[in-house]
């Protein structure tokens, strides 16, 4: 079945509607035609995305280059019979794909946690009765009723209304509630405007309505936004892309120097047999085994770390991915804001027009006009008396108001009692009430500015009341304030002898008041910790560009009077993929985006990636999702955030706080450097490894490491020093410095140098105590094999000390002040000495006891590595 009015309804009467949709907008639908309906059309419900499987999660734990890697070098020691270096490497392979497989499940159950479990209902006419149905269950053609809290089940035109008003921030951005009305509309009203329309997600604030749906499930704006979010391609994090690309490097590295020192020691005459089991052993040696574990648990750590923070992270890779982030786009209602109004100014007549901007100390009025203003307040307000969640936040922002200001509510209510009320109404855009008082009635009147003034023959002046003739003058003050940012909302009042009298004329105008969405506290500090670290914050919302600068200025995201314009009209864009050099450098500078559309946010992200940006997207709602699916990375809400928001997202802040990213930033910055640390770490020591039997293949010396010695070195002094770096706190000053390009690799060209330095320095220690044992001392091959092992264990493990800046102090620094550190060298050492003493490891490992000086030597050419190391980095020869 295909309904005419599906795209457009908003442009035809209610009647002509009614007719396409073969509805009643009195009786509804028969449960027949409403079970066929949904037959055809399908239940109301949005395609979600397909859960993967305990299974699939498991075998994408396989998927990475650096497990190929060590798959390869498994199967080699397999085929060549060396069972014991193939088991090893398989107990690696092991451990790092059940840590991530754990790890990426909790996050998954986590998420699933959050989800709504009971289902929606809804109201709807059927068989000429008001029934409560699944909201799944609805159809083109049903007419379903709406009160006050209600969300949106379904897309649908207004039949009849009672002073209604909806907030739809979920769906177009905008902070304040949209009045609605009945009437036709233009063809090409957009969204946000078509006001005879309300639409699934969205919620009603005020009144009560009736309405025929004109489309479900997928055909909804939401449905349309949720596709165009499927539609949106997340790119492979930063860390995925570094790690495959030190990946490659690392298996062309394997190969060279594999066979080079196979066929090397071979051409110099020792045993074929031992050299191919020493180049699957280097070849072993050249990858990290540690790397993939090490990375694993830091990123998991830093995962735990956060949650305790409210700050829960969907996947492993993305703990790292938020300290690569350059720039935030970030929502404002609810985000930067507080997602409340708040009386901020009022206007008043004291002999001359005042605004008065409200602060702790009071407003300084006269008693008569204080104690008028704040019953009309109160009385011409139901906030507080109906459900909560569905009380206007401008009704809400009044009566705190007068609470702040030592005014009772409950006393004024109790003691001026309402006898009529005259609902909010869409067109006059007025809400009336009339009160008991004394031997008379009061009448409470708050409003649109231009309405209510235009019925005000007298004002309020101090104590006097006198005539009023200054109406442009109000009119003009309080279009200022609406140029601001600020809501306005005029008060007024009268006495009446009998309630039947005609209320709205010569009312007594009392003000003007100003309300605003007041920034979060702590977002300010936050915004100047980012502008240290070099993240630049964005403000992206579907909200008017006044109400974002005001925001933008008060928050310091942009500075008042500055001369570039901090705003950019969502309209006035075009297309961000062919624009002019001048018009894409406006773009880049710009900090605030305003009345921008769900297809817009996502072009901004994708104009933002493509100028090398790491993109971090924070929103709350549908129209958010695309945008945060596209993003590096996706931040959602998990408070107020829609469900679509949540699934897409890769970070989800439970406490709603934007400053909770700035510890998410941190926390990632810090993981990269730990990363970068023991990548550096585990290379040295492993070329340390390759160099120094290198040498030796390729000279008269003995080989410095047998190929099950090199497999203990990777297994045990390597990774345990590895991980302890994983597990460090970071650098305290990490916040201070800007965002790495996301194009520099996890291994700089600088950090190489450094790098290769670090292994010559171990290397020239092993070689140089196996010359001395040799040919110095004239020792035999095994016990110049013994001291040699002992000499790189020893120089691997103090090569820790070695990762920090030569601007620290090498005694106090990040690692010495890291107590996994110290840990990792002494059960290090633990293990090399119960290798050294039980029969069956010194067997294995070809171990012999060794003499004192023999021991004494071995401890002197240990610490000369890291003596020649700290000698290059404290001359600045090296980083």
């Amino acid at each position: 079945m295909e309904l005419k009015t599906t795209k457009t309804p908003h442009s035809c009467s209610i009647d002509k509607v009614v007719e396409h949709l073969s509805a009643n907008k009195n009786t509804g639908l028969s449960s027949e035609e409403a079970a066929r309906r949904l037959r055809s059309f399908g239940p109301n419900l949005l395609e979600k995305k397909k859960k993967k499987s305990v299974l699939i999660v498991f075998i994408e734990q396989f998927l990475d280059p650096i497990i190929y890697i060590l798959s390869i070098a498994m199967l080699l020691a397999f085929a060549f019979g060396d069972w014991l270096e193939g088991f090893a490497v398989l107990f690696v392979i092991v451990m790092t794909t059940l840590i991530g497989f754990f790890m990426e499940l909790q996050a998954i159950r986590s998420v699933e946690a959050l989800q709504k479990l009971a289902p929606t209902m809804s109201r709807v006419v059927r068989d000429s009765k008001v029934k409560n149905i699944e909201s799944s269950l609805l159809v083109p053609g049903d007419v379903i009723v709406l009160g006050m809290g209600d969300v949106v089940p379904a897309d649908a035109r207004l039949i009849e209304t009672n002073a209604l008003a909806l907030k739809e921030a979920s769906l177009t951005g905008e902070s304040h509630q949209v009045e609605k009305l009945t009437g036709s509309l233009d063809k090409n009203t957009p969204i946000s405007d078509q006001k005879n329309m309300v639409f699934s997600s969205t919620i009603v604030s005020r009144g009560n309505a009736r309405a025929v749906v004109t489309s479900t499930g997928n055909h909804t704006k939401i449905g349309e936004i949720s596709s165009l979010t499927r539609k949106a391609e997340k790119l492979r994090t930063p860390l995925e892309k570094k790690l495959s690309r030190l990946s490659r490097k690392l298996i062309w590295l394997t190969l060279i120097l594999a066979a080079f020192t196979t066929l090397s020691g071979y051409l110099q005459g020792k045993d074929l047999m031992l050299m191919i089991k020493t180049g699957i052993a280097l070849a072993v040696a050249a990858i990290p085994e540690g790397l993939p574990i090490v990375a694993t648990i830091s990123l998991a750590r830093g995962m735990l770390r956060l949650s305790r923070e409210n700050v829960i992270i969907k996947k492993l890779e993305s703990v790292e991915t938020l300290g690569e982030i350059g720039i935030i786009c970030t929502d404002k209602t609810g985000t930067l804001t507080e997602n409340k109004m708040v009386v901020r100014s009022i206007i008043v007549q004291n002999e001359k027009l005042e605004e008065i901007k409200l602060n702790k100390h009071g407003f300084s009025v006269s008693n008569e006009l204080q104690r008028r203003i704040f019953e009309v307040s109160t009385l011409c307000n139901n906030a507080g008396i109906g459900e909560k969640n569905s009380e206007d936040p401008l009704e809400t922002g009044l009566l705190d108001f007068v609470k702040e200001f030592d005014g009772d509510p409950q006393s004024i209510r109790k003691a001026l009692p309402r006898t009529k009320e005259f609902p909010f109404d869409t067109d006059k855009k007025r809400m009336l009430t009339i009160n008991e008082e004394e031997d008379h009635f009061l009448v409470c009147v708050k409003g649109a500015m231009e309405t209510v003034l235009e019925d005000c023959s007298y004002l309020q002046n101090g104590e006097v009341i006198s005539p009023m003739d200054t109406k442009p003058d109000w009119l003009e003050k309080g279009e200022n304030m609406a140029s601001n940012g600020l809501r306005v909302l005029a008060l007024a009042y009268k006495h009446i002898n009998d309630s039947s009298t005609e209320p709205m004329k010569d009312l007594i105008l009392l003000g003007l008041v100003g309300f605003e969405d007041p920034p979060r506290k702590d977002v300010q500090q936050a915004i100047e910790t980012y502008r240290s670290a070099g993240v630049k914050v964005v403000m992206v919302t579907g909200d008017h560009p006044q109400t974002a600068l005001k925001i933008g200025e008060e928050i310091s995201l942009t500075t008042k009077g500055r001369d570039s314009e901090p705003v950019i009209y969502g309209p006035d864009i075009g297309d961000l993929k062919n624009i002019s050099g001048v018009e894409k450098k406006k773009v880049l500078d710009a900090s605030i985006f305003a009345r921008m559309v769900p297809e817009q946010k996502l072009d901004l992200v994708s104009f933002y990636q493509n100028n090398n940006l790491v993109v971090g997207m924070l929103g709350d709602g549908v129209n958010d999702t695309p945008a945060l699916k596209k993003a590096d990375i996706g931040i959602a809400m998990g408070i107020r955030g829609t469900e679509a928001a949540k699934e897409v997202a890769d970070v989800i802040l439970m406490d709603d706080k934007f400053t909770s990213t700035e510890l998410a930033i941190r926390q990632g910055r810090n993981i990269f450097g730990n990363i970068r640390h023991f990548v550096v770490f585990l290379l040295s020591c492993n070329l340390a490894e390759i160099i120094a039997v290198a040498i030796a293949s390729m000279s008269n010396l003995p080989l410095p490491l047998m190929p099950l010695q090199i497999l203990f070195l990777n297994l045990v002094t390597d990774v345990f020093p590895a991980l302890a770096l994983g597990m460090g706190r970071g650098n305290k000053s990490v916040m201070d410095q800007p965002p790495r390009p996301s194009d520099e690799p996890i291994i700089t060209k600088k950090i190489w140098y450094a790098m290769i330095a670090y292994s010559l320095c171990i290397t020239l220690a092993v070689i140089g105590i196996t010359w001395y044992g040799y040919s110095f001392n004239g020792y035999s091959p095994v016990i110049v094999n013994n001291m040699a092992f002992y000499t790189l264990i020893l120089g691997q493990l103090l090569n820790v000390f070695n990762l920090t800046s030569r601007k620290s102090s090498f005694i106090f620094n990040e690692v010495t002040s890291n107590k996994w550190v110290w840990g990792a060298i002494i059960i290090s050492l633990l293990i090399v000495v119960l290798a050294y003493w039980i029969p069956f490891l010194n067997t294995i490992l070809s171990l012999v006891p060794l003499k004192l000086e023999q021991l004494i030597m071995v401890i002197f050419f240990g610490v000369i590595s890291v003596g020649l190391t700290q000698f290059l980095k404290r001359n600045g020869l090296i980083v």
